[in-house]
């Protein structure tokens, strides 16, 4: 079990709105799977997970006048959790 699998949370106006329900959205190591976010995060803010959604964003192709590069895409999970249970100290 690697702590280091989580990133850093990520907050959005979407993000936050979904937080209000249950829903908190990490960005995540390529390497995570659910089972070990799942210990991890029980064990680090000390909540009850219900779910894991997990996605990989793909990277978009941005342009700054002529040059054009791209975004990294990255891997996030959605975390759920159980009815009246909350992360306060996120961030």
């Amino acid at each position: 079990m690697n702590k280091f699998l989580l990133k850093k949370p990520i907050v959005t106006e979407k993000s936050s709105k979904a937080s209000e329900t249950g829903k908190y959205t990490f960005m995540v190591k390529d390497e995570a799977n659910k089972v070990e976010l799942k210990k991890i995060l029980e064990k680090t803010y000390k909540v009850k997970i219900i779910g894991i959604n997990i996605l990989n964003t793909q990277k978009k192709q941005k342009r700054v006048g002529r040059f054009i590069g791209f975004k990294p895409g990255y891997k996030k999970a959605i975390v759920t959790l159980k009815a009246g249970e909350k992360i306060t100290n996120i961030g």
